[in-house]
């Protein structure tokens, strides 16, 4: 079984899509909804862990409120799927292994797919998007997702990504496709960029390079040279920090 976690902020959009999409799902499944419309949880960490902590199911879907699954036989389709993979830590519907951003979603307004890179079967990487991430129970209970290094709502799937991996285990993109209606540029930089900086040094010693579907980041070069040519890049229209609207024909 599939325990599926939300936290959430917006009613309206858990009911549009999430919900929506979960009412007719072809197998049994566990929900898990943290309401944090009062702001109880300051970190997207700490309230995943919390929900994650009450998760009973084999796997445990880690999941935004504004996401909507593909089909009403998705669960059933990814639970067969996490089966089959071998030495599995976590796995996700959209992630990056160098500056390629693989996924078979789409995403924002109008819909587009999210990334040019998409895949038939499962396909390691280095980290995944933080919109859908499902991890085993039995590597939940022994890693939790950093409180610490990811204290706000950012980063925290590339984090446990990079952390798995440094204990042997393998991150996946799962060929499942869906929409996350986010548009995925919005953001708050000030924290954004220091969780980055926390990253980095978390990590620096295992990568010299972090990509993520927000950004790669070099763990050598000074992080404020990045920044700066990153914003260059983005008032000149050559932004490459979210995903790429150029599909594969």
């Amino acid at each position: 079984m599939i325990s599926i976690i939300c936290n959430y902020n917006n009613k309206n959009n858990l009911n549009d899509y999430l919900l929506k999409s979960l009412k007719n799902q072809s197998i049994d499944y566990e929900l898990i909804l943290i309401d944090n419309t009062k702001k109880k949880f300051t970190s997207a960490a700490t309230a995943l862990n919390y929900g994650g902590k009450k998760a009973k199911g084999k796997y445990l879907m880690f999941i935004h409120q504004d996401y909507e699954l593909g089909s009403d036989t998705w669960l059933e389709e990814t639970e067969k799927i996490l089966n089959n993979i071998e030495n599995l830590g976590i796995a996700g519907v959209a992630g990056k292994y160098d500056r390629n951003c693989i996924s078979n979603i789409k995403t924002g307004f109008p819909p587009v797919l999210a990334g040019p890179m998409q895949i038939k079967r499962p396909k390691k990487i280095q980290t995944l998007d933080e919109c859908l991430i499902i991890i085993p129970k039995e590597i939940f209970e022994n890693i939790q997702f950093d409180e610490i290094t990811c204290n706000n709502w950012h980063l925290y799937a590339t984090d446990y990504c990079l952390t798995i991996k440094k204990k042997g285990y393998d991150a996946y993109v799962i060929p499942m496709g869906g929409y996350h209606a986010s548009p995925g540029y919005s953001f708050s930089e000030e924290d954004y960029y220091s969780t980055v900086k926390k990253l980095r040094k978390k990590h620096k010693h295992d990568y010299n390079w972090i990509y993520t579907t927000t950004g790669s980041w070099s763990t050598v070069y000074p992080l404020f040279m990045q920044i700066f040519y990153q914003k260059i890049y983005y008032w000149l229209g050559l932004d490459k920090r979210f995903f790429s609207k150029k599909t594969n024909k």
